[in-house]
């Protein structure tokens, strides 16, 4: 049986509020832990066939050219050496965006940027294919490039319908009795994923199988047969675990086109693993950003005009620009504002959607601006914020879902111990260590996404449920199984979850912070039919109906599922938007508290403490939840201490292309983080009442510890990231 709905109108009532099993929410174990523990759970590259070779792409050496000749007699007498596959129409110039449903861009003889994929060598062993990728002969022509941002950021050009503007900003600006006007710099970033991207592809019986590292594999799919000339029947993606993805999966890349290609013309399995370098070279990156932000508000701390206007970077032909006014849009109220786009070209790589695209670098200026407006009007950035919470939404007037902001600052404020905080900066000494609080405020946009489950319930009290949503670390096997079980009456050890395979009915994917609700709310659906279905069997209505533990229960009357069901049920469900998304604004919030220390002689900074509070309707799994939002957190971390992924402004090189120099938050920078969730409920985001949380937490975290600096050492730095050399030399006297 088929059921579906499209949310045009707010759910009356969820089911998980009326079946009393206790499963949804609690910190329940991820069902597929012990597999990872103990190196039994398949990854994408850990595939074996008979017959299976090895390819490794071969990366351009140059920013900008043509490639003239890839001569494949350079490495044929090295031992275990196959072949090296050219095609320079088919295989991909740059990965794909999320969502997209057809192909990247293709054609690789003209070289776009620096470590563009250009051809695969194919051995009999990995060492084999490597040797060769290294060692041929490339005979290339160089064009001049664009590798400069800094230098060509005065060309940047509007992206369409990017702007939004209401009443007269510089009227505003200039009555304002508080302003603000500075512009903040965020670099690229790359999401060092711990699983490269990575693929084995099968030709057989005229269809392909690709065992890849994905996160949407619906419109993967798509892409990948477009690519290779294929129809989508054709074309299967398995991906039943993805080692992290953060956005950096969300469409093919050039390892699956490559080998395809390969297994299609050598009728052979072919595996593709990139190294570590050509994952951050040749996937996607977060685009660097120069953010303008401008704020003005009247004597009682209220705002009266926001502006946030953002340069961003992409290749010829790629429209996608970081959204960083994304939150600033709808977070705080003023009459009078102004957001905007720009994008410059650049012979870089592919800028793209990377974990909370817009909220996790448009909230490191929004917030820190906001923390100096207070500073400004000697008003407290908690209170500057409360005072600021608009209603509605300040543009287009419509009303949000559910809102918990005020709520996430007071509680968060209490628990944290704010009241503590001396607003001066440069006040507390602990030995070497200035020591600062700062805080933030977060949100996070709420999506829903079409998304279809099957679900099977057996006459034994075993239930199976399939769809094509991907797992990449956030907990999909649990939550899905919770859900299952919960509507189902069944333990969470009945139910079997088969996910990652475009076989199974297409869900939403994961990404956006959309997987857990999207997915989940198609398999609530599935469920509840299953019950209609079992409760008509029973000659009863539907609310009337208690499973549990294999048990169909009405009145007094408890019958075994097997006594009621013939054979197996199954039924698929898929939710789709409506309307609700149209009529209300839908967002997780939060606060983040942090307090840091900044070495009074070097400049170091080290995180002491960081507590955050999140609302974000229902929590489907505390464990699995806290630990999205933990992650988050040191995600923010990262952002505002450490990570900057390098170009070299003469080709467009990264020069810190591996985790030895990109540098990631590691376990010595990280304190013992809180996070602690709100009760909330949102009728009109989904059956389930829940919001996405994975993206919530990264969202405002960063600003929290730049503005915790300030409270510290009393220098504001507006060029993220905040390393020792922007602070030493602006130091109080040690």
């Amino acid at each position: 049986m088929d059921v579906s709905l499209k949310m045009d109108e707010p759910v009356a009532e969820s089911l998980l509020d009326t079946t009393n099993q206790n499963i949804v929410s609690q910190p329940v174990d991820r069902v597929e832990g012990p597999l990872k523990v103990s190196g039994t759970a398949r990854y994408s590259a850990e595939y074996k066939f008979p017959g299976l070779l090895h390819g490794v792409l071969v990366s351009a050496p140059m920013g900008k050219g043509r490639i003239l000749k890839i001569d494949a007699g350079s490495i044929e007498k090295l031992p275990g050496i196959v072949t090296v596959i050219t095609d320079y129409d088919t295989f991909l110039r740059n990965p794909a965006q999320g969502q997209d449903e057809e192909a990247p861009e293709q054609g690789v003889r003209d070289v776009s940027y620096f470590g563009q994929p250009v051809a695969l060598v194919v051995g009999e062993s990995f060492e084999a294919a490597r040797h060769g990728a290294q060692r041929i002969a490339l005979d290339m022509r160089p064009d001049e490039g664009r590798f400069d941002f800094a230098a060509r950021k005065h060309m940047a050009e509007p992206k369409k319908r990017s702007r939004k503007a209401q009443g007269d900003l510089d009227a505003a600006l200039a009555a304002a009795h508080a302003t603000i006007d500075a512009i903040w710099t965020t670099p690229s970033q790359t999401s060092a994923a711990m699983e490269p991207h990575a693929g084995i592809a099968v030709w057989e019986d005229n269809k392909l199988t690709l065992y890849g590292s994905y996160q949407m594999l619906a419109s993967d799919r798509l892409q990948l047969a477009d690519a290779l000339g294929l129809k989508p029947e054709q074309v299967r993606i398995v991906a039943r675990y993805v080692g992290g993805g953060f956005g950096g999966k969300l469409g093919i890349s050039a390892e699956s086109v490559a080998a395809a290609v390969a297994a299609m013309r050598l009728n052979r399995p072919v595996r593709v693993v990139m190294t570590r370098q050509q994952v951050t070279e040749a996937t996607v990156r977060r685009s660097n950003t120069e953010q303008r932000i401008r704020l003005g508000a009247d004597a009682e701390g209220r705002l009266t005009a926001v502006a946030h206007e953002t340069i961003t970077a992409n290749l010829d032909r790629s429209s996608f620009s970081e959204p960083a006014s994304a939150s600033t849009q709808f977070l705080y109220g003023g009459q009078a504002r102004l957001f905007l786009n720009s994008i410059v070209r650049m012979d870089q790589l592919l800028s793209a959607s990377m974990r909370a695209p817009g909220e996790a670098v448009g909230m490191l200026a929004l917030e820190c601006a906001m923390d100096e407006l207070a500073e400004t009007l000697g008003m407290d950035p908690v209170a500057l914020r409360l005072r600021n919470i608009p209603a509605r939404h300040p543009m287009d007037g419509l009303p949000f879902s559910s809102r918990s902001l005020a709520e996430c600052l007071e509680i968060g404020a209490r628990d944290f111990g704010w009241s503590d905080r001396d607003p001066r900066p440069a006040q507390r000494r602990e030995g070497d260590w200035w020591i600062g609080v700062g805080m933030a405020a977060a949100a996070r946009s709420n999506m829903l996404i079409k998304s279809s489950a099957r679900v099977m319930l057996a006459p034994d009290g075993t239930a199976v449920v399939e769809t094509d949503l991907t797992d990449i670390g956030t907990g999909s096997y649990t939550i899905l199984a919770q859900i299952t079980a919960e509507l189902l009456g069944l333990p969470v050890s009945s139910v079997e979850v088969r996910l990652g395979d475009t076989d199974f009915p297409p869900s939403s994917g994961s990404g956006g912070s959309f997987g857990a609700a999207s997915a989940g709310s198609s398999v609530y659906l599935a469920c509840e039919s299953l019950r209609q279905e079992i409760a008509e069997k029973l000659g009863i209505a539907p609310k009337d109906l208690v499973l549990t533990e294999g048990m169909a229960r009405h009145g007094n009357v408890s019958r075994p599922l097997h006594e009621i069901l013939s054979g197996p049920l199954t039924a698929i469900g898929t939710i789709e938007p409506g309307e609700m998304e149209e009529k209300f604004v839908q967002a997780g919030f939060g606060a983040h508290f942090c307090e840091v220390g900044v070495n009074a002689h070097s400049g170091e900074v080290r995180v002491r403490r960081m507590e955050s509070t999140f609302a974000a309707g229902r929590i489907l799994n505390e464990k699995t939840a806290t630990s999205q939002c933990l992650g988050g957190m040191v995600f923010g971390i990262g952002a505002a201490l450490t990570e900057d992924l390098m170009h070299d402004p003469r080709n467009g090189a990264i020069v810190n292309h591996d985790l030895a120099e990109y540098h990631v938050p590691v376990n010595a920078d990280i304190p013992a983080l809180k996070v602690r969730f709100l009760e909330e409920r949102d009728e009109k985001a989904n059956p389930l009442f829940a919001k996405g949380i994975g993206e919530l937490g990264i969202s405002g975290a960063g600003a929290a510890v730049a503005n915790a600096i300030y409270n510290a050492c009393g220098v504001r730095v507006r060029d993220y990231p905040i390393t020792l050399d922007k602070l030493i030399e602006k130091l109080p006297p040690a």
